[in-house]
């Protein structure tokens, strides 16, 4: 078909569609699950995109399974409840080799036999448990563990993970129904990379991968849930009608036959010792392996000896989970401190009596919120059990009441804030300073004015900021606008030329694009991406600044979040006369023609690495942004293009390793201009 921009029979679209959607699946299953695609992701995404040109011409071709339903875009209003036609019961579990023996020992025991047992091993993995119910091979609902027998029912947003197939994979053995167990993953590259995003932006971060994924499927816009990066390993299956299983071995064949992603280091293990072997070797291997994991899982592999074990009121008495060490350790907290962000997110931070976990001394770890603190009940002064899995930020676990003295003393978060004592406001389980030149800010929202994403005032660095801000030259952001030469030249390491300089670069950064202008000002909830998606839907700062909530809502990828603070933002005298004191300065804001944003990239990402020739890397990065696509900073698997300057570095190896597109810088401009 060479173009469906004409009007086609209902017939052909038809035909169309089926061998589209055929090879599509067949594309997708090569990508994420075999790892070696046969396409590149522009031609993946050229066929994806006459799918959606067709269903748009007859939209009664849509089906459920069709690859066009993974984009998400459905907001829910809540999450109802649903049952697990198999409870999903919790697994018990050891953390030695004579709990292994035991668990052994009592499986022999009530089934009566002297011979060895034998077990699939498997990683366990550490992230969000889900359910999915397939009828004829068809994705009808997926749904969160829950309380193990009712679940949050959350099918649109398990539908935008591409590890999880819309429809099992054509084979003889399609069961009529059947819920498949698995686990949905924050891959931890990807998480240290959202962090950094979070982290730049002065939004909270996740304590943990898990903590990321579970907030990822639990969006009530499927659309967000879209945009993270999950995966989706399958272990098991709870109900099956229509399809005999006889060993729990079976199921990991049969698993991978439908589609699904499956670990590749699942063992069948002769007898227990074998098991116990197994476990160390992956717990010495933890650290290569792309997701988090705290153990192993072991299952008795015939299912009859698993039917006669039954279970307890709490646990399946034919499987046990083999804990790895714990990076664990016991400390003290000496007492709570509060930061203030550069946006003025107040976070609570443990200081630690320094311990150390696998080679890492730990003085701190945030507390992240009030609500975990008191969730918790952790005190000034308790003995607390903490952690550090892999490279992800210490954590505060538990407290040990049984080491309590009756010294503790409760922590409240300061009704003011600890830095300009201005009285603090609550945004959900988040505090936040809304003095805009509150000083702990100021340091970082200069910072953050200066860099390259905003005005790039070259030179103006963080000790500089420092100096400005200690002999009281600048008071607020716009205050950076009337520096001159003299007040400079004083400043500690400044001369005469240095001084001139930094005028020069200051003057020079006065004429700045709208959307660098929105991201400099350091809104909650408001970076680059939006800051650009607002610059194209408004026509001036004025028109922006006297926006209405429900205007900004009626913006695409603008949320109720994001809206409430740009309008409590500008609600602000002290806001709305920085700026004033900003445009006074000589400040000239430069506005693009307003257009639609072009979302060709939509749903791909971009990384970039080494030296670009006909711009700079972020200018690269927002080219990439307003053309719908995300630019991050490692490559994963799921990385769409790395786009190569000169010398690249280690993410040009990584790519030809993980077997992405790469594209030189003008292959990336043609890219750009084929819309």
């Amino acid at each position: 078909m060479s173009s469906t921009n004409k009007q086609i029979s209902i017939s052909q679209a038809k035909k169309r569609v089926e061998e589209l959607s055929k090879e599509l699946e067949h594309h997708n299953y090569l990508y994420y699950i075999k790892n070696s695609p046969e396409i590149s992701d522009y031609e993946f995404d050229t066929l994806l995109n006459e799918l959606k040109r067709i269903e748009a011409l007859y939209p009664e071709l849509v089906k459920p399974d069709s690859p066009t339903q993974r984009v998400g875009g459905t907001v829910a209003e809540g999450f109802n409840s649903v049952p697990h036609r198999v409870p999903m019961m919790s697994i018990d579990n050891i953390s030695d080799e004579e709990g292994a023996y035991d668990f052994n020992g009592r499986v022999k025991r009530i089934l009566e036999i002297t011979g060895d047992i034998e077990y699939i091993a498997e990683p366990k993995f550490d992230g969000v448990s889900a359910s999915l119910t397939y009828e004829k091979g068809l994705l009808i609902q997926g749904a969160t563990r829950g309380n193990g027998r009712m679940g949050e029912e959350i099918t649109a947003n398990l539908r935008t993970i591409n590890t999880i197939p819309l429809r099992l994979k054509r084979s003889k053995n399609i069961p009529d129904i059947i819920e498949i167990r698995g686990e949905v993953l924050y891959p931890i590259e990807a998480f240290k990379a959202l962090n950094k995003e979070l982290s730049d932006e002065g939004e909270p971060v996740f304590a943990n991968p898990r903590n990321a994924a579970s907030g990822a499927v639990r969006q009530l816009d499927s659309s967000v849930t879209a945009n993270r990066p999950l995966d989706f390993y399958a272990w098991g299956v709870g109900d099956v009608v229509g399809f005999e299983i006889k060993f729990e071995e079976e199921i990991v064949e049969a698993l991978r036959s439908w589609g699904f992603k499956v670990e590749d280091h699942i063992m069948k293990c002769a007898n227990i010792e074998e098991a116990i072997s197994y476990q160390k070797e992956i717990e010495s291997a933890r650290d290569n392996l792309p997701y988090e994991a705290d153990g192993i899982v072991l299952k008795v592999n015939r299912k009859d000896y698993q039917r006669e074990l039954g279970a307890t009121a709490k646990h399946p008495r034919w499987t046990i989970a083999y804990k790895f060490k714990a990076r664990q350790a016991t400390t003290v907290i000496n007492g709570i401190t509060v930061q203030v962000g550069r946006v003025g997110l107040l976070t609570p931070v443990a200081e630690l009596e320094p311990v150390n976990i696998s080679g890492i001394t730990i003085k701190r770890a945030s507390l992240h919120t009030d609500d975990i603190i008191k969730d918790r009940d952790i005190r000034i002064g308790d003995t607390v059990l903490i952690q550090r899995a892999g490279d992800v930020i210490p954590e505060v676990v538990m407290p040990i009441i049984e080491k309590r003295t009756g010294n503790e003393k409760v922590f409240l978060m300061p009704e003011n804030c600890p830095s300009c004592q201005t009285p603090v406001e609550k945004e959900g389980s988040y505090y936040y300073c809304p003095n805009l030149s509150c000083h702990a800010q100021l340091k970082g929202r200069i910072k953050h004015l200066a860099s390259r994403k905003a005005f790039d005032i070259e030179g103006l660095g963080e000790k500089i900021v420092e100096q400005l801000l200690e002999v009281g030259l600048i008071k607020d952001m716009a205050d950076i606008f009337y520096l001159k030469k003299g007040d400079i030249i004083p400043l500690e390491r400044f001369a005469e030329k240095s001084a001139a300089n930094l005028e020069d670069e200051i003057a020079k950064s006065k004429k700045v694009t709208f959307d660098r202008f929105i991201n400099a000002l350091s809104i909650r909830h408001v970076g680059e991406r939006v800051a650009q998606i607002l610059s194209q839907n408004f026509t001036s700062i004025e028109d922006l600044m006297s926006a209405t909530q429900q205007s900004l809502v009626n913006i695409h990828t603008v949320g109720d979040e994001i809206a409430k603070s740009i309008v409590h933002f500008f609600e602000l005298d002290s806001n709305r006369e920085l700026v004033a004191k900003m445009l006074d300065s000589g400040i000239e804001i430069q506005h693009s023609e307003k257009t639609e944003i072009s979302d060709n990239f939509a749903g791909q990402s971009f990384v970039f690495t080494g030296a670009l020739q006909t711009m700079t890397r972020d200018e690269a990065q927002s080219l990439a942004q307003s053309h719908g696509g995300r630019a991050t900073l490692s490559v994963t698997k799921k990385t769409s293009y790395v786009v190569v300057g000169k010398d690249p570095g280690s993410k040009y190896d990584k790519a030809i390793s993980l077997g992405v597109e790469i594209l030189t810088e003008d292959e990336f401009l043609k890219l750009v201009n084929s819309d």
